[in-house]
C-alpha cells in the first residue's frame, strides 16, 4: 500500500492516540509489533498514520494495551472508519494545510468555544469583513489568494446552519467590536450580522466590556473543539506564525480553564447583544 502524501490532522490524531495508549501500557513499539504480529517499521507507520489504520486494528491494539476506556476506543474506531472526503479537500491545492485542518476540526466537533480579543471569530465574519482582514496579510496575498481564503472561511460557517448545527459559544472583547476593518459600512454590516446570528438558539455570544474584570490571555485567538470524548478535544491557536493545533491533555485542561475565566469576565448574552446594538448605532 502506497503511503498517503498528506494525511489530515484528524487522521494523524488516530496514530498519536494509539501511541499514547501504547506508552500508558508500558510497551515499546517493538513489543507492540510482536503482539500484533507485524514489524516495528509497520508499527511506526501505524502510529504516524502513513498508511491509515482500520477500525478493527484500532480495537485490536486497544485490547493489546489493556485499554478499558471503551468510549475512547469507540471514538477512535469511528474516526478510523470514517473515510468521507470533506468539502475542504477541494482547497488542498490552493490553501495551506492548516486552513484545511481547522475546517476539519470544526466539522467534527461536538461543541465549539472561541475567544477573540481583537478580531471577530472566523465563523461569525461576513465576507466583506474577512476580505478586509485577508487584504492586510503579511506577506501580502494576491487578489485570487484573498478570494480563496474568503470562500473557504465562509464555507466553514456551514456548521452553524446545517440540520444539526454545532453548539457554538464565542467570547469577544469589546475591542474587536470597535475595530473598523474595511471601513464604517463593512463594520456596520458585521455588527448587524453578529446581532442576527446571536439570536440563534445554538449560538451564544458573550462580550467582555472595557470596564470588565481582568482575564487571562490578551493576545492570540483561541478555538476549543470538543470531541466525542474529552481525550479527543483539540485546541487551536492563531499565532503570528500561523495556526497551531494542540491535543496534549495538560494543555487542553489549561485552555478549558482559560475559557472558563474569560467567560466569567463577560456580560450575559442578552446584555452582550444590547451592547453590540449600541456600538452598531454609534458606528
Amino acid at each position: 500500500m502506497a503511503p498517503r502524501s498528506a494525511p489530515s490532522a484528524r487522521r494523524l490524531r488516530i496514530g498519536v492516540e494509539l501511541r499514547r495508549l501504547r506508552e500508558r501500557a508500558g510497551m515499546t513499539a517493538a513489543e507492540a509489533a510482536r503482539a500484533l504480529g507485524t514489524t516495528q517499521g509497520q508499527m511506526s507507520n501505524i502510529e504516524a498514520n502513513r498508511f491509515g489504520v482500520s477500525a478493527d486494528r484500532v480495537r485490536t491494539l486497544a485490547h493489546i494495551y489493556d485499554c478499558t476506556d471503551q468510549p475512547l476506543v469507540d471514538a477512535l474506531a469511528d474516526m478510523a472508519a470514517d473515510r468521507t472526503r470533506g468539502w475542504w479537500e477541494e482547497y488542498r491545492d490552493t490553501l495551506p494545510s492548516p486552513h484545511l485542518d481547522v475546517a476539519e476540526m470544526e466539522h467534527h466537533a461536538t461543541a465549539l468555544r472561541v475567544a477573540q480579543v481583537i478580531n471577530i471569530p472566523g465563523l461569525l465574519q461576513t465576507p466583506d469583513h474577512a476580505r478586509a482582514l485577508f487584504g492586510e496579510a503579511v506577506p501580502a496575498l494576491r487578489p485570487h489568494e484573498i478570494e480563496h481564503r474568503v470562500s473557504h472561511r465562509i464555507k466553514r460557517q456551514v456548521i452553524l446552519f446545517r440540520d444539526h448545527p454545532v453548539q457554538y459559544t464565542a467570547i469577544i472583547h469589546v475591542a474587536a467590536l470597535r475595530m473598523q476593518f474595511g471601513g464604517r459600512e463593512v463594520t456596520r454590516g458585521q455588527l448587524r450580522h453578529l446581532i442576527e446570528i446571536s439570536e440563534q438558539p445554538h449560538v451564544t455570544l458573550r462580550v467582555i466590556p472595557f470596564d470588565g474584570t481582568s482575564f487571562p490571555t490578551a493576545g492570540h485567538g483561541l478555538d476549543y473543539a470538543h470531541g466525542p470524548v474529552t481525550a479527543l478535544d483539540t485546541a487551536q491557536l492563531d499565532t503570528s506564525h500561523g495556526s497551531e493545533l494542540i491535543d496534549a491533555a495538560g494543555k487542553l485542561e489549561t485552555y478549558r480553564l482559560v475559557l472558563d475565566r474569560m467567560e466569567r469576565a463577560t456580560l450575559k448574552p442578552t446584555a452582550s447583544r444590547d451592547l453590540i446594538h449600541r456600538i452598531a448605532k454609534d458606528t
